[in-house]
């Protein structure tokens, strides 16, 4: 049908969030057109028992959406932009960023401390090796435990199992209307953000001219030269989940774009991190040359071993 969109998108309750306001987005800019949205269980939502660096694989929480896409199941598809992986299969891009939400991690404490005010072995639960090694790096003492499930399931455990903290993303709080249970937006240097968190991704097929001329009604262009920065250093790294690895790209009131990036030992031990600034029309560029820095320096040695490790378990 012409005048008919089907939106696929995970289950979970933020994803559908992301999903309906893509909808209503459509919507306002298309009025009379018709949207409906496909739930997809992805590989990531079956698995929620074991930690993600243990899962293996790219793509976790976007293959089977990806394969409605190629499929032609559903017209176009609405990710986490953190979620999805540096290569893209033939045929999808990337047709539209929106304006980005808060980038940056957030602490939630029962008993309303922040990082640096935390007991000497606190511990504190996330499924993230980069948040994870991050953290070890700024508090040694700090016990780490996994967690996994949406983000009702971790706020949940916080509690059930007894934690001191949990870290999640900052947008997700807030796009669910939950910013008041935050105890502390962490600061980039106390741990830098995921690649591409805070930015939905609209992702259709290459070929399909109708949708992706209505998707660029909402597609953002400072948050687009960002995020692509960031995704250039991830892919040159590739890296996975099996590998803590940060990029934070943001472009100033001079219409400069910097880009900080991180590679880490799991344990926090070894942290290799550096910075770039630059004309945002070369933030690909710019996140290339800063991946090639970091692997120069050592942090490709770090990303084959853990990756070698996670295939051999």
């Amino acid at each position: 049908m012409k005048n008919n969109v089907t939106i696929g998108t995970r289950g979970s309750k933020l994803a559908l969030w992301q999903a309906e306001w893509v909808k209503a987005e459509l919507i306002r800019h298309h009025p009379g057109l018709g949207v409906d949205l496909e739930i997809i269980k992805t590989s990531g939502d079956k698995i929620t028992d074991v930690p993600l660096a243990k899962v293996g694989g790219k793509g976790l929480f976007v293959k089977e959406i990806e394969e409605a896409l190629l499929d032609k199941r559903v017209d176009l598809a609405v990710h986490s932009m953190k979620d999805m992986p540096g290569e893209m299969p033939d045929g999808l891009w990337i047709s539209s960023i929106p304006k980005r939400e808060t980038p940056y991690d957030v602490l939630i404490t029962r008993n309303g401390h922040s990082v640096e005010g935390l007991p000497k072995g606190a511990v504190i639960g996330t499924s993230s090796l980069r948040r994870a090694s991050q953290l070890l790096c700024f508090r040694p003492d700090l016990r780490i435990i996994a967690l996994r499930g949406n983000l009702d399931t971790r706020l949940k455990k916080l509690e059930s199992e007894n934690l001191d903290a949990i870290v999640l993303a900052a947008a997700g709080m807030k796009r669910l209307g939950m910013a008041d249970r935050i105890t502390q937006e962490l600061p980039p240097d106390i741990v830098l953000p995921a690649v591409g968190q805070g930015a939905l991704c609209i992702e259709t097929r290459q070929n399909d001219t109708r949708i992706n001329k209505m998707v660029a009604s909402f597609h953002h262009e400072v948050s687009a030269h960002a995020v692509l920065a960031e995704r250039a250093f991830l892919k040159l790294l590739q890296g996975g989940c099996q590998v803590p690895v940060a990029a934070y790209a943001s472009i100033d009131s001079n219409n400069e774009l910097s880009i900080t990036g991180l590679v880490a030992e799991t344990d926090g031990s070894v942290v290799y991190k550096d910075n770039l600034k630059g004309d945002p029309k070369k933030g690909v560029l710019l996140g290339e040359t800063l991946a090639q820095r970091l692997i120069d320096r050592g942090a490709a040695e770090i990303i084959e071993r853990l990756i070698k490790q996670a295939e051999q378990q």
